[in-house]
């Protein structure tokens, strides 16, 4: 939880580094709040009718949480060392979304690079005067 609400937090923020924990877990906690969200939806009568699986209550979450979604995506591809516009590839229709989640799933450059500081700096490398990992009680991966 504490993952999903810190891309929360950096609610537009479009430069920087993520790390893979921080985008895996936000796109798990989004997702089940969007199924919790449809299936409330269903049971109020607030559905679009038909055969649509969504309605308002999560339609307005969905824009409430797209510019959040973009940029943690967008701090993920700069943690691969790549352009923020690579997040451009789910455009390409099937093969677009399975593309990038392949590039998500990489891990990140180890050290700083042009896009700013390791965020997983301190437990690979240990910080000054650090006996252990930077975040007790979550374990590296």
């Amino acid at each position: 939880m504490q993952w999903y609400i810190d891309v929360l937090k950096k609610y537009a923020v479009f430069d920087g580094r993520a790390r893979r924990k921080e985008y895996w877990m936000f796109v798990l906690f989004s997702a089940i709040v969007s199924i919790i969200l449809s299936i409330l939806d269903k049971i109020l009568g607030l559905d679009f009718g038909g055969n649509s699986s969504s309605g308002w209550l999560s339609t307005l979450y969905s824009l409430a949480v797209l510019l959040p979604t973009i940029g943690v995506a967008i701090r993920r591809m700069h943690d691969t060392n790549r352009s923020g516009w690579w997040i451009l590839i789910n455009l390409i229709p099937c093969v677009g979304f399975i593309w990038f989640i392949v590039l998500a799933a990489q891990e990140g450059t180890a050290g700083d690079n042009q896009y700013g500081p390791d965020p997983k700096g301190a437990e690979r490398f240990g910080g000054p005067g650090q006996a252990g990992p930077a975040e007790p009680g979550y374990p590296t991966v």
